[in-house]
């Protein structure tokens, strides 16, 4: 009599693979997915958010922390989670810095880290402020002390330096906020294809409780944090989290709204 033995392979996992951005205001996702325990199989790259948004359109990670900007470039996303980066107030690292006041700008240097940046001050330049300056996009981060640009648009850690260096100082969600009366959106998690829930509850979860712990991620990432800046009010005051109703709506206004 002969033997039959079916060896039933074990079904292998893939890690589910994330990307998001490596800036202060995100320390309390990156902390939560790493210290929350919700999430033990995945792979998390941290970037700028230009580089977010093109590994996900490249498809090299499943989840990734978009700006807002970029979504028109990607087709048929799903928002994966009920938590962004927005703001309600004044954000105070997404700026438009100047050596002079608006009306007399004539060229604003583009930080190439945000498409959303780019498109924020070209709409409050045109519509809000009534100025038309030219353009240009630069490293921000890669210019010496001594060649700063009269007037440029930068956001990130680096704004909290930089702003000692200009006398005026335009807080772009702030100035949003004024020219129509809703909070601002700047990045949200997003999907190019629908994940199973087995995946985004544990990954919601974890987003959850890192905004939760606020104080435990500064503490998590104390080597990273800015010099002389009080990082727990920045996250509790200036950083809003819910992508709820209001910013929905302030959401659809930024992408609907033309900037040439």
């Amino acid at each position: 009599m002969g033997f039959c033995i079916n060896f039933a392979a074990k079904t292998m996992i893939p890690a589910l693979k994330i990307a998001a951005v490596s800036y202060l205001n995100t320390f309390p996702f990156v902390y939560g997915i790493r210290a929350s325990g919700y999430l033990n199989n995945y792979l998390l790259d941290l970037e700028v958010p230009t580089l977010c948004a093109d590994k996900l359109k490249q498809e090299e990670v499943d989840i990734a922390l978009v700006p807002v900007g970029a979504l028109p470039e990607i087709k048929d996303y799903h928002i994966v989670s009920p938590f962004c980066l927005g703001a309600v107030k004044e954000v105070r690292s997404v700026l438009l810095l100047s050596h002079h006041p608006l009306q007399k700008i004539r060229k604003i240097f583009l930080d190439i880290d945000s498409r959303t940046s780019v498109k924020l001050v070209k709409i409050l330049a045109k519509h809000f402020w009534r100025i038309n300056p030219e353009y240009e996009s630069v490293h921000i981060g890669q210019l010496p002390d001594t060649k700063q640009p009269q007037a440029v648009v930068a956001i990130g850690d680096k704004t909290f330096a930089m702003r000692n260096h200009y006398p005026y100082v335009y807080d772009l969600a702030g100035e949003w906020i004024k020219f129509t009366e809703l909070p601002f959106v700047f990045a949200l998690w997003i999907s190019k294809r629908g994940l199973p829930d087995s995946l985004t509850d544990p990954f919601c979860k974890a987003l959850s409780y890192g905004i939760l712990h606020k104080r435990e991620s500064l503490e998590y990432f104390k080597d990273k944090l800015p010099e002389d800046e009080d990082c727990l009010r920045y996250l509790e005051e200036n950083i809003s989290y819910d992508f709820d109703d209001r910013k929905k709506q302030g959401l659809f206004e930024f992408l609907n709204f033309p900037d040439d």
